[in-house]
């Protein structure tokens, strides 16, 4: 739901009731004002009630933060967003005491929580702009130890001889482990299995 009206005895409470609904502070949203309303006179004859229109406001920032806002919510973890734009990417760091829920296992949670925000905004027909997530520096430190895996790999490829494949892996770190070895004038990489099993093999050329 991404526009209510609502009516109450003033502009101001039919305002806040549509907030309510929609889970957003008044900054993150359009308000288009219908009725005024009317007190009326005498034991409220002629009252009327004021009526608003409320929408969430269609910039990818505000649309980002309000569904990332509702999904951690629900899941039980009370994180601060800090969120900017930089280009056509929008980063998020999650900032909190949850990290480890957050992250899952092997990165499968905010992996796939990236996914859904970059479908939020899809859905919306926002469909240039792509959404990185990250949480105590994870991302950094998930390239580094697969830059680091990548290369002990093939220095043990490169003594044995033999190809060696990999556990299954998101297609961002697969791009990392390709893109470590692709000047390798020894190793060769390629991906093979289908998503989500989907992993990188690791071979002597």
């Amino acid at each position: 739901m991404n526009t209510v009206e609502k009516t109450a005895k003033t502009v101001e409470l039919a305002i806040a009731e549509a907030l309510a609904v929609l889970g957003v502070p008044e900054e993150d949203a359009d308000i288009s004002i219908l009725e005024e309303g009317a007190k009326g006179g005498i034991f409220g004859i002629g009252s009327k009630l004021a009526k608003v229109k409320v929408s969430i406001k269609d910039d990818p920032l505000t649309i980002v933060k309000n569904f990332l806002r509702e999904v951690t919510l629900s899941m039980g973890l009370g994180m601060e967003l800090e969120i900017k734009q930089k280009d056509r990417r929008i980063y998020v760091n999650f900032v909190g005491d949850s990290m480890g829920i957050l992250i899952g296992k092997r990165g499968q949670t905010i992996d796939a929580l990236q996914y859904l925000t970059n479908l939020a905004l899809s859905g919306r027909n926002i469909k240039d702009i792509n959404v990185i997530l990250d949480t105590g520096n994870y991302r950094k430190r998930r390239r580094d130890t697969l830059e680091s895996l990548a290369r002990n790999i093939a220095r043990r490829v490169k003594s044995s001889r033999n190809s060696v494949k990999l556990e299954p892996m998101s297609r961002f770190e697969r791009h990392i482990i390709h893109t470590t070895l692709q000047n390798d004038k020894d190793i060769r990489t390629y991906s093979e299995g289908n998503e989500p099993h989907r992993y990188v093999v690791i071979t002597a050329k």
